[in-house]
């Protein structure tokens, strides 16, 4: 097991500098000049040059990466060139509200996915694993962008169920009120996710259903509920957990985008506010802590792989 994490973490490591590499340099291909932002109408090629040099662009850019990476390390990631506030308190503000967002959505997914994956199994091919197949490939059709407008006209414009967007209710100022703000944008990130973990654990489950095992399970007279349950879900939810573990970038893309669509005050609604801004301090921050938290949560869930199934090897 030591070698194993020692492994893995040293691994983490690795992937991590070069994700700062690539992060700091593909926000500097950006276009814009930070001082220009600052100077607004003041911004002649004198005061440029002046803001340039307080702020340290007038340096090389390995220059510049090798102190920002050094302030990074240091638990700084800057201060915004624009609302002068710091970097990690932005983030900190914002964070919570994408973990919720994305929390919520998987709790969606997978109250969706796995119940209609068990009963779709029971008859493969029947009427119910046809309707269920075919409604969550129309919904894999269809994009956050599309479904977010339409699911905010259904649910929010006509009928009042839920809030529409820029309503967001703080969890720490009223904990219902905040989940009732939090459930149409998570229904509206969870749809790709239903579809993904449904066909799955479905094609998996269909696999396991025709193990040895199953059968000596089926001849011992136990109920198809029980096989289903205890015999066949846990080693058919490998390639489930594997999906969880890789849909967290896309999860976090298109939190993003329901984020900006809805004015959820998160992470992504702040990213996209900081490029129109050429906010780059603040565009760095975000960009390293997310892909940092995309790592670390693949690595969690491989590690999972090993617990869920004893046959991986740890070595």
């Amino acid at each position: 097991m030591a070698k194993y994490l020692a492994k893995r973490a040293a691994a983490f490591v690795v992937i991590i500098f070069f994700v700062s590499l690539g992060t700091f340099f593909l926000v500097h291909l950006l276009p814009g000049n930070p001082a220009l932002t600052i100077l607004g109408p003041n911004a002649n090629a004198h005061n440029i040059a002046l803001i340039d040099k307080q702020l340290g662009l007038n340096r090389p850019l390995w220059t510049q990466y090798f102190i920002w990476l050094g302030n990074v390390l240091h638990g700084n990631l800057g201060q915004s060139f624009v609302t002068r506030e710091s970097v990690v308190s932005t983030i900190a503000h914002a964070f919570p509200i994408d973990l919720e967002l994305v929390v919520i959505s998987q709790i969606i997914a997978f109250a969706v996915a796995v119940p209609l994956a068990l009963t779709a199994v029971r008859k493969p091919n029947g009427r119910f694993d046809r309707y269920s197949t075919a409604g969550t490939f129309a919904m894999l059709a269809m994009p956050p962008f599309i479904v977010a407008p339409v699911l905010v006209l259904l649910f929010a414009v006509n009928t009042h169920i839920f809030p529409g967007p820029a309503s967001y209710v703080p969890l720490a100022q009223n904990f219902w009120s905040n989940i009732h703000t939090m459930i149409l944008p998570a229904l509206v990130l969870a749809l790709g996710s239903i579809v993904i973990y449904y066909r799955l654990l479905r094609n998996d489950l269909i696999s396991t259903l025709q193990e040895d095992f199953i059968l000596m399970a089926r001849s011992k007279g136990l109920s198809d509920r029980r096989i289903l349950l205890r015999h066949a879900l846990r080693p058919s939810s490998i390639s489930l957990l594997a999906s969880a573990g890789i849909n967290i970038g896309s999860l976090i893309a298109g939190a993003f985008v329901v984020e900006y669509l809805l004015q959820l005050p998160g992470l992504g609604y702040a990213l996209v506010n900081s490029i129109n801004q050429d906010d780059y301090v603040t565009v760095q921050g975000i960009v390293l802590v997310v892909a940092v938290a995309v790592v670390l949560i693949n690595f969690l869930v491989d590690f999972l792989f090993t617990i869920v199934d004893p046959r991986i090897s740890r070595d």
